[in-house]
């Protein structure tokens, strides 16, 4: 009889901790699963990304010669020292075909730097009918020191769109991107300069950095 209050004590203990390693678990998980919500759904002004996805046959729409404006806007975190602006202001385009715009980077700093970008979509209504094709946010993206390039990103906005009662009215749509320092993956770079100029001599680094 005076074992029982231990046995219930481990069985509540146990189940605590069961309790707390599932929560960490899907504490962990929160972030990538609230980001692939987000692409999916066009949530939070984020905007699709098809992948494989049916298109929309635009012909088949009656609204198919129906334009949108869309704006484009560029910003840098303040530890990125990178220059970064949309290479046109706005362009009109209709819905369900396929567009292609471009951004201007350069790296302002004397060492390679890795950067990524975020992006979202206002109104919000109109993100989930804003559908990136391809984009250099994507992945990261590393610069050579003072090294410009211009980075694209083809999208269409959904015919679908028009048949939203909330989302139909929309004229303008506006893309905005912020690029941000990838700190670690900087690091990681210039770990491996140092390394290639400690192995080879100034004449590697030069070289890599020309």
């Amino acid at each position: 009889m005076t074992r029982r209050p231990s046995s219930r004590n481990g069985v509540v203990a146990g189940t605590a901790a069961l309790v707390i390693v599932v929560m960490l678990g899907l504490t962990a998980a929160s972030v990538p699963l609230y980001n692939l919500f987000c692409k999916a759904t066009g949530y939070d002004g984020t905007p699709r990304i098809a992948a494989g996805e049916a298109r929309p046959a635009a012909g088949a729409n009656a609204a198919a010669s129906h334009e949108v404006t869309v704006f484009f806007n560029a910003d840098t975190g303040s530890t990125l020292p990178w220059s970064f602006h949309p290479a046109q202001r706005q362009v009109t385009v209709k819905v369900g075909e396929d567009n292609l715009a471009f951004f201007e980077a350069a790296n302002r700093s004397d060492r390679p730097i890795v950067g990524h970008a975020v992006y979202n979509v206002t109104p919000d209504k109109a993100a989930y009918y804003f559908v990136k094709l391809e984009c250099f946010c994507f992945q990261n993206q590393t610069l050579e020191p003072g090294q410009k390039v211009q980075m694209p990103v083809s999208f269409y906005v959904d015919p679908a769109m028009l048949e939203d009662p909330n989302a139909r009215e929309v004229q303008q749509i506006t893309l905005s991107y912020t690029f941000y320092l990838d700190a670690d993956a900087t690091a990681e770079l210039d770990r491996k300069r140092q390394q290639a100029a400690t192995l080879h001599g100034p004449a590697a680094t030069a070289g890599r950095s020309g």
